[in-house]
């Protein structure tokens, strides 16, 4: 049990929904502790580097650096001084801490794949030496890091979640079946767009009135465009681009199928909300999908490298409503088991409660 005198500050990039993946961990560091303490379990000051006010339904007083380094670099130290133990939503955030051995305060920070895997900045392999307590994401995270750079075995796994414990009423999607690809469109980050497009001509040639539905912003979204408009299938690939979040219970219950047959998902958390909906999904073999999409339970998991085999499983869900229908369900009880925010709460606070027991 976490001392009630445990002072915790929070360093964050940004506590605004949609913002991406590392902002929706840094939003249920947030609920975790708004909620620890709410019960007057801790005492609790978050700083955000983007944020320009607090942000209301988390129920966190935030100092609000809006882009400013400095600013956000003072507001961290300073609270420091007047907390116990230290957390950051990513190694990123570490560098904002005092070092000065006098001046500083256990420190937890996350571990995300994006930060530490192939390409890694030196300032961040120099946060995560400097990190009391590493928190990866997921095993794959830890071991690929592991594997390239070294010290990263000592980090801790503790899977995501959502948001909400509440699953929303299975609605049969109308109309023709759709597949739905949700994520944001980075030069460089290889979500699976691309094969999806590739792939399908030859799913509309087995199921005709199928449809893909790409939604997501982000600057490499001309590129995907263009792509899909080249397609021989273009006709029945759409591209709605960014959708905010109030928006996406429609596209979610349209969606028979979710597809993200991504490289390098460090957990994907688009996955977790995939099973909540209960929707099957279809991930690759090459990241952290595996270990949130078990094969042939929630879902698949294709080899890229093997010709036809996103087409195959794709072809294969679409044709068969009944099986896609009993992945889903299957993933919609793994999700409550593993990946609503209870388990995640429970998760994070088990951690918690032996970082600062130990530092």
């Amino acid at each position: 049990m976490i001392d009630p005198a445990t002072r915790l500050s929070l360093a964050v990039t940004s506590l605004l929904p949609g913002h991406g993946g590392i902002a929706r961990v840094a939003r249920l560091m947030a609920r975790v502790l708004a909620d620890e303490a709410d019960a007057g379990r801790v005492r609790l000051r978050a700083i955000g580097l983007y944020d320009e006010q607090a942000i209301g339904d988390l129920g966190v007083a935030l100092v609000a650096a809006r882009g400013s380094r400095l600013r956000f670099t003072v507001a961290v130290q300073a609270a420091a001084l007047r907390s116990s133990h230290c957390l950051a939503d990513s190694l990123a955030m570490v560098r904002a801490h005092n070092r000065v051995p006098l001046l500083r305060r256990p420190l937890l920070a996350w571990v995300h794949g994006i930060e530490v895997w192939e390409g890694a900045r030196a300032d961040r392999l120099d946060a995560a030496r400097q990190t009391d307590l590493l928190v990866a994401n997921s095993a794959y995270t830890r071991a690929r890091a592991e594997r390239l750079h070294g010290g990263f075995a000592r980090a801790q796994v503790c899977w995501l979640g959502t948001e909400t414990d509440a699953a929303p009423a299975p609605c049969p999607a109308d109309g023709p079946p759709r597949v739905l690809m949700l994520g944001r469109l980075e030069p460089g980050r290889d979500k699976g767009h691309r094969a999806l497009i590739e792939a399908w001509p030859a799913v509309v040639s087995a199921v005709p009135d199928a449809r893909l539905h790409i939604v997501g912003g982000g600057p490499d979204l001309a590129r995907i465009r263009d792509a899909a408009a080249r397609s021989p299938a273009a006709a029945q690939i759409e591209l709605a681009g960014f959708i905010p979040d109030a928006a996406m219970p429609a596209v979610w219950s349209d969606a028979a199928v979710f597809a993200m047959p991504s490289r390098g998902e460090g957990f994907g958390l688009v996955y977790a909300e995939a099973m909540r909906q209960g929707i099957p999904v279809i991930a690759s073999v090459h990241d952290a999908a595996p270990e949130i999409n078990v094969e042939g339970e929630t879902g698949y998991n294709v080899d890229l490298e093997q010709p036809g085999a996103l087409t195959e499983r794709l072809v294969h869900l679409l044709r068969d409503r009944d099986l896609a229908a009993r992945l889903g369900a299957a993933g919609r009880r793994r999700w409550a088991e593993h990946f609503c925010y209870a388990a995640f709460r429970a998760r994070f606070l088990g951690l918690l409660d032996a970082f600062v027991s130990s530092h």
